[in-house]
């Protein structure tokens, strides 16, 4: 079989598999496959496949017609201008998630040697992405899974960024108790993109998701508002005076948001859309604590 019969008859598999982008990701596997960029393949589309070539493309199709992600059949998802190491122990990044780190990335601009939260690390993505973008900033990472954070240092040892960024495993700010005085750990910026489809919804997400990515990461098991109800309450102790807080969420729950973190005397900086117009991120500023 040439590349070109290879991608014609791939892009029939998946699209009889109900996938509407099997053409490209047909050739995202034969490029990996080949080592060569994908404009490449159509150039040298008569050249035939090597038998271990056509072996594992088969293997791909088969696993991707059973609706397993392309970023697991592949090993990377790309997020910004990284390309990030993922299996099912993490969520796979989403395009949403780039405007979040974009906006947390924003507002540390004017502000001396920042002291930066990823609150729920997952991949690391956001981790890195302020790390890298942001070279002053001390970068904190915690997660519940000690299997997420496996995939997050190595993502940070891949980027060069692993002695920048301080890895804690363990629940919420729990993890973060034990260095010590809580006022000597205060942050400027917590960005966080917790669990929030709320679990009667989880059946209805695309099998990509549903099958695949981590429950922990996708509900808290009951309204999805559970992790906003626990950072309105314990994240002030942990920002400095006028910190922010930049959260992602789901569809339809900016009302319930603003209402939670204005009750918890959050000031509200605004609600930002994602770039298909949808509400996705909060911004909010520190109470005064004592």
């Amino acid at each position: 079989m040439t590349v070109g019969e290879a991608i014609l008859a791939g892009e029939a598999q998946l699209s009889a598999a109900g996938i509407e982008s099997g053409r490209l990701e047909v050739e995202m596997m034969l490029a990996q496959l080949r080592d060569e960029p994908r404009l490449q393949l159509w150039i040298r589309r008569d050249e035939p496949l090597t038998p271990g070539q056509g072996e594992k493309l088969r293997d791909w199709l088969a696993r991707r017609t059973s609706r397993e992600p392309l970023q697991h059949i592949l090993g990377w998802a790309p997020f910004l201008d990284f390309e990030l190491y993922v299996t099912r122990d993490v969520l796979v990044p989403r395009p949403e998630t780039e405007t979040l780190a974009q906006l947390a990335i924003a507002r540390l601009g004017g502000v001396a040697s920042p002291r930066v939260l990823d609150w729920g690390t997952g991949s690391g993505c956001l981790a890195l992405a302020v790390a890298k973008a942001v070279p002053v900033a001390e970068v904190h990472a915690l997660d519940l899974s000690p299997d997420a954070l496996r995939i997050a240092r190595a993502n940070a040892t891949a980027y060069r960024l692993a002695d920048r960024i301080r890895f804690h495993q363990g629940d919420g700010f729990e993890s973060l108790a034990a260095h010590g005085d809580t006022a000597a750990l205060r942050f400027d910026l917590i960005v966080t993109n917790p669990p929030y489809i709320p679990a009667a919804e989880v059946e209805t997400l695309q099998p990509e998701v549903r099958d695949f990515d981590p429950r922990l990461a996708l509900t808290d098991g009951a309204d999805g508002l559970g992790c906003y109800r626990r950072l309105a309450a314990e994240a002030p102790i942990w920002l400095k005076p006028g910190g922010w807080l930049l959260a992602e969420f789901g569809d339809g729950q900016s009302p319930a948001l603003i209402e939670l973190f204005g009750q918890a005397g959050w000031s509200i900086e605004g609600v930002e859309k994602d770039l298909s117009g949808r509400d996705r991120v909060l911004i909010v500023r520190a109470p005064v604590c004592d």
